[in-house]
C-alpha cells in the first residue's frame, strides 16, 4: 500500500509539539492592526493549542 501524503495546507498552518499537542496561529493579525491595541496584538500573535477534537483530524492530515 502506498504511503499517506501529508496535506500541504495543513503542514503550513499547524505544528505538533513534543508532547503531541497541535499548535495553530491565532486569527486576527492580518489587517486593521492600527485600530487594535498593543496588548491585543501581543495576545493575538501567540500560538494557541488546538481543541482536542480538531487536533485528531489535523494529526491524520499531517500523518502523525
Amino acid at each position: 500500500m502506498p504511503k499517506q501524503k501529508t496535506h500541504s495546507g495543513a503542514k503550513k498552518r499547524f505544528k505538533v509539539t513534543g508532547s503531541g499537542k497541535v499548535m495553530k496561529q491565532q486569527a486576527g493579525m492580518r489587517h486593521n492592526l492600527e485600530v487594535k491595541s498593543s496588548k491585543r496584538k501581543r495576545r493575538l500573535n501567540q500560538e494557541q493549542v488546538l481543541a482536542p477534537a480538531d487536533a485528531k483530524v489535523i494529526k491524520t492530515l499531517l500523518g502523525k
